[in-house]
């Protein structure tokens, strides 16, 4: 499989800072017009400072998943063995998650807008595993864990090209990612790419997270996935990503600014033609090159160790698991106090960060635990140096 991958840290605060914003993020969700699990008043201007992060975050970690993937490939040194490990570490969590970590959203949903009469014991025992609808809903679902869901199967696709492929194609397929993957079409292949998946193949499509016929979401995280997978083994292409991040940035800074305005002046999805696509192509532009520019900026500034590095890095998978439950029970346990948004907002950050602490910190410590919420078996006895790559 060639020489080992080595590890990237700055990849690695990339991909703890990326799951602080999913955080806050999914805290704002509580408080924006948009659709959601459980609601409290708040205001539609939410809406414009979480377009600084909604078009790029999850490309990024699907990036940074692709990029350990290649190492856990030649640490595992066969697809098969890469494909089982893969499948231990996400699958467990994703069962564990689904089946004792979702169910309070869905009952939180269906009671706070769809009048289910139920308390949540009633709703568990008859309802949750019907496979089937409760009225809008059909459970069980898995909600906000489809990234994981997602990043299996494009792993068990990684696996099975790697297995099927002589490697002589494999490195061809390399040597052609090595070729493309450099200066400006570092930029302007992807953005074809997203305006192509977007306006020609699926246009006005969005995506589900029902894995089966979400093709706007494989069509986008796959290709970043993949991106990922070939940016380990391609340093030219890491270095042309840090040589023009600040191009980068302050391209998706404009776009951006194109994203806020629109939104500020047409709130709601209301905007007209033809600044709904100008819209829309903005939010690509912006997807796209805030990746090169914090992949870039990461590579220059951030690939050093620091002594909390690797716990952070091995609470982020737990902190993933729990923290939309908790942002949804919070939001319900608010309901009619009657709080400003302020203090509401306030109040779900400081109680969500509290239960992922609680979830990270007790599964940690009780060994058959800690595959549930997504930790290797046995902690690591080195915890200033973690050579093995970070990956949900």
């Amino acid at each position: 499989m060639g020489n080992p991958v080595q590890r990237h840290y700055g990849l690695d605060w990339l991909r703890i800072g990326a799951f602080a914003i999913l955080i806050l993020y999914h805290v704002g969700m509580v408080f924006v017009p948009w659709d959601f699990h459980a609601k409290l008043p708040g205001a539609w201007w939410v809406a414009v400072p979480m377009m600084a992060s909604n078009p790029w975050r999850l490309s990024l970690l699907f990036v940074v998943s692709g990029y350990a993937s290649r190492a856990l490939l030649k640490r595992n040194a066969t697809a098969g063995k890469f494909a089982r490990q893969r499948s231990l570490r996400l699958l467990v969590p994703l069962a564990f998650g689904v089946a004792l970590v979702v169910p309070p959203q869905p009952w939180v949903e269906l009671t706070s807008k769809y009048g289910y009469a139920h308390g949540f014991a009633h709703f568990y025992v008859h309802d949750y595993f019907r496979f089937g609808a409760v009225g809008p809903i059909v459970l069980p679902t898995w909600n906000h864990l489809w990234f994981v869901g997602y990043l299996w199967c494009y792993s068990m696709a990684l696996a099975l090209l790697v297995g099927a492929l002589p490697a002589a194609v494999r490195r061809g397929v390399q040597r052609g990612f090595d070729r493309v993957a450099r200066g400006p079409a570092l930029l302007v292949v992807p953005l074809g790419w997203m305006v192509l998946v977007n306006f020609i193949l699926f246009p006005g499509g969005r995506e589900t997270h029902a894995l089966a016929g979400d093709w706007v979401a494989h069509f986008s995280y796959l290709p970043a996935f993949l991106f990922g997978f070939g940016m380990a083994a391609a340093p030219a292409t890491l270095a042309d990503l840090r040589r023009w991040w600040p191009a980068s940035a302050g391209i998706a800074l404009l776009a951006y600014a194109v994203v806020a305005g629109i939104e500020l002046r047409w709130p709601g999805g209301t905007m007209p033609r033809p600044f709904g696509t100008i819209f829309s192509v903005a939010r690509a532009v912006e997807g796209w090159t805030a990746v090169a520019a914090l992949i870039g900026f990461a590579d220059r500034h951030w690939n050093r160790d620091h002594r909390w590095r690797p716990m952070l890095t091995e609470a982020v998978f737990p902190f993933y698991i729990i923290h939309q439950t908790a942002i949804v029970l919070g939001a319900w346990w608010l309901m009619g106090a009657g709080l400003p948004a302020w203090a509401d907002f306030l109040l779900l950050v400081a109680a969500t960060i509290a239960s992922c602490l609680a979830f990270y910190f007790g599964g940690r410590a009780v060994p058959w635990l800690r595959p549930l919420i997504g930790l290797r078996r046995h902690a690591s006895r080195r915890t200033h140096v973690d050579p093995r790559p970070a990956i949900v």
